[in-house]
């Protein structure tokens, strides 16, 4: 099992949603971020300061049967983000030790389809 994380501009929410929704993704939680990157936030100027702000994001959360899937999503969330600018985002991948379903206690795959 495997666990999709990405960190993406905001604007491209709904196209990933449609994008995850063609590849039939068994689940997705989305949270509201702010961060940065190597661009280090926005600089903002007022009254002779330099501040940096934090830049909001969106970060998905998806969590997969295996490596064919994970691609899957991974291929649905990059189609829909990636410009060539700075702020694209980034995609986490990692290997998910257990899954249960609190509901019926099914472990593994049987718990995200």
């Amino acid at each position: 099992m495997k666990k999709v994380e990405a960190i993406v501009r905001t604007g491209a929410l709904k196209k990933i949603l449609k994008n995850l929704l063609e590849i039939d993704y068994p689940g997705v939680t989305v949270y509201e971020v702010h961060g940065h990157g190597k661009q280090r936030g926005v600089k903002e100027h007022y009254r002779d300061q330099t501040t940096l702000s934090l830049v909001p994001k969106v970060k998905i959360e998806c969590v997969v049967s295996g490596d064919k899937e994970a691609e899957k999503a991974i291929n649905a969330i990059t189609s829909a983000t990636r410009t060539g600018e700075f702020g694209d985002g980034k995609i986490f991948v990692s290997e998910l030790k257990e899954v249960i379903r609190i509901r019926t206690n099914e472990k593994g795959t049987k718990a995200i389809n």
